[in-house]
């Protein structure tokens, strides 16, 4: 019994935590690893891509006007057969990279971000940024319909998490470290320094809830990665788009139903996304294989929809630019989430963040252009819905509008639209809220398993030891309380036990001054030697005792319990620490714990 209570006790002499200026710097490698990692990441997507995309099938789609390719496109036809072939070629390639040197990098790789986040102590396993990485270009470079953020979130965690097993960081360390890699690594890519902040604080969690204390390192990991980043791909936002302002209140009605929809459309793309997966999951088919024929439908829908493949983000400023109809919009919308379905569910590598702003930059051109028609002097324009779009379908469909709203502003370099953003973000999440594309995430930080010892800690940290005990003051003794005399004979020792509950006796001289504890162990132990049962008094087992003032909390009593493998204390007030007032049990912590917590409900 005694050893399952050691096992449940709280494990609070752990690994010290890093001081925070430590803590920063290591932040700030950690953002020049990633940017640097995210620099070769985009340079391989864009090779990968130019080889076989552009050279090979010929397929040739216009990019984001403030994001130019490393390559100027070739000459090469379209080949529509190898066009239709290549996603189900790289899905092989991808599956037989996966799944033989790194399965957790399959899907989108924030999921297993937050899930090495929450429930491994931030800990990756070295590997996973290289397969990653290769995994990712291979599939957005084929032609699935992927994005960067899962992938880039994935390296830029891989990185720090690896950094932090180097340095022998506290598991709460290498989190924080994890989560500023995760921020960096998009802050990055998308040149949103502040949103892939928010983002990495923001995502772990489904509710209204963020990782506050990862915010300063994540924005400074964030800061550096942007910088060095951008430093060799330039400083404009993805997306160049006219100055589009709001300014009148009657605009947030079609904004309003801007948001209906794209909760409604947001959560089709969650349903049929998991529906996917969950079928390839069970298909009775090697796992490499399975990439391979998602990427094969992937290029079936390709073969009448072409614009469905890839990226998309040239599709997102062409809606902005005005140059996209209604219905192209809303076909390309509808196909766009079953091919990101096939990539990704099926096992292949790549984010879905791409993907939703892509969709949802779709259907806000599609409400915009009616809006636009049915409200004709309001001052609308279907490029702003575009960018409201982006932003709303992701809030809604990853549970995070927060660091969404500005993250699309920043993308776009356009934040005059805050607020119609603001409102479709926060009422598109309301609308949505029990989907998400990311399963790992957990309902609330009183979920987290990383949270919970800190939250024992403040209960217990509330709670004096008097005040566990019943006591009436600080100074007052237990009036059940028994002492054992030191010149107790045992047999009388043995009968004091057997008519008490207490599982040890304070021992007390004959000045009753504590000199020591003898517990039910001690006991059983000396009786086992019976040769010596008629000789031994008390004080001839008697141990030194540990102690522990009336006035200190519980949780300074569990640390003192927990630092001397002890499950007793005696309880002195700190005016006479010779004189003993109660016992204070691990059970009895236990109680009063649970006490508090259903008091407070």
């Amino acid at each position: 019994m005694r050893q399952s209570t050691e096992n449940n006790r709280p494990n609070v002499n752990s690994k010290k935590n890093t001081k925070l200026p430590r803590l920063l710097f290591l932040c700030v490698i950690v953002g020049i690893v990633a940017g640097l990692g995210a620099t070769a990441f985009f340079v391989l997507l864009e090779v990968v891509r130019f080889a076989f995309l552009d050279q090979l099938a010929g397929f040739h789609p216009p990019g984001p006007s403030g994001e130019g390719p490393l390559f100027l496109p070739s000459n090469t036809p379209f080949h529509r057969w190898i066009f239709f072939l290549l996603p189900s070629v790289g899905g092989l390639l991808c599956g037989a990279i996966v799944f033989r040197f790194a399965p957790e990098t399959a899907g989108h790789g924030t999921d297993a971000a937050i899930e090495a986040y929450h429930f491994h102590d931030g800990k990756v396993r070295a590997r996973v940024p290289f397969v990653k990485a290769i995994s990712a270009a291979i599939t957005l470079g084929t032609g699935g319909s992927a994005g960067r953020e899962g992938p880039i979130a994935q390296i830029g965690s891989g990185f720090a998490s690896i950094l932090g097993a180097r340095l022998g960081l506290s598991s709460h360390d290498r989190r924080t470290l994890m989560a500023a890699g995760m921020a960096s690594g998009i802050g990055a890519i998308f040149h949103a320094p502040l949103a892939g902040a928010l983002f990495a604080a923001e995502v772990l969690y489904k509710g209204m809830d963020m990782e506050h204390e990862v915010l300063v390192p994540a924005f400074i990991s964030s800061i550096t990665a942007y910088s060095i980043f951008c430093a060799f791909f330039g400083w404009e936002p993805i997306f160049v788009t006219p100055n589009f302002v709001f300014d009148h209140p009657i605009q947030l009605l079609p904004y309003t139903a801007l948001a209906i929809v794209l909760a409604a459309c947001a959560s089709i793309y969650v349903r049929f996304f998991y529906a996917v997966h969950n079928r390839f999951t069970h298909l009775k088919t090697p796992n490499f294989v399975k990439p391979a024929i998602g990427g094969l439908l992937v290029g079936l829908i390709g073969l009448f929809a072409p614009r469905a493949l890839g990226a998309g983000y040239g599709i997102v400023q062409q809606a902005i630019n005005h140059e996209l109809s209604i219905s192209f919009l809303l076909v390309l919308a509808f196909c766009k989430i079953a091919t990101t379905s096939f990539s990704v569910g099926s096992g292949g590598s790549g984010g879905v963040f791409g993907p939703a702003i892509v969709i949802g930059g779709a259907f806000g051109g599609v409400v915009g252009l009616i809006a636009e028609q049915l409200m004709p002097g309001a001052g609308l324009h279907a490029g702003a819905f575009v960018i409201v779009g982006m932003a709303g379908f992701f809030a809604a469909a990853a549970n995070c509008p927060i660091s969404t709203i500005i993250m699309v502003s920043e993308m776009t370099g356009n934040f005059h639209l805050l607020v119609p953003s603001m409102l479709v973000c926060i009422l598109s999440y309301l609308l949505a809220s029990k989907y998400s594309l990311y399963e790992k995430q957990l309902p609330s930080r009183l979920e987290a398993p990383s949270k919970i010892g800190n939250m024992l800690s403040a209960v217990l940290r509330t709670i004096p030891v008097h005040k566990a005990l019943g006591l009436s003051s600080d100074s007052s003794q237990d009036k059940h309380l028994l002492t054992v005399p030191k010149d107790m004979p045992l047999a009388y020792l043995i009968d004091r036990f057997s008519k008490s509950d207490q599982s040890s006796f304070p021992v007390v001289d004959n000045e009753n001054k504590l000199i020591g504890m003898i517990t039910s162990e001690d006991i059983r132990l000396t009786v086992a030697d019976g040769g010596l049962l008629g000789l031994i008094l008390a004080h001839d087992i008697t141990k030194p005792t540990l102690t522990i003032f009336s006035k200190d909390t519980l949780l300074t009593a569990v640390t003192k319990m927990t630092e001397n493998n002890s499950n007793t204390l005696v309880v002195v007030e700190s005016s006479d620490p010779f004189r003993p007032l109660a016992v204070l049990s691990y059970d009895k912590v236990i109680q009063a714990y649970s006490q508090e917590i259903f008091e407070s409900k």
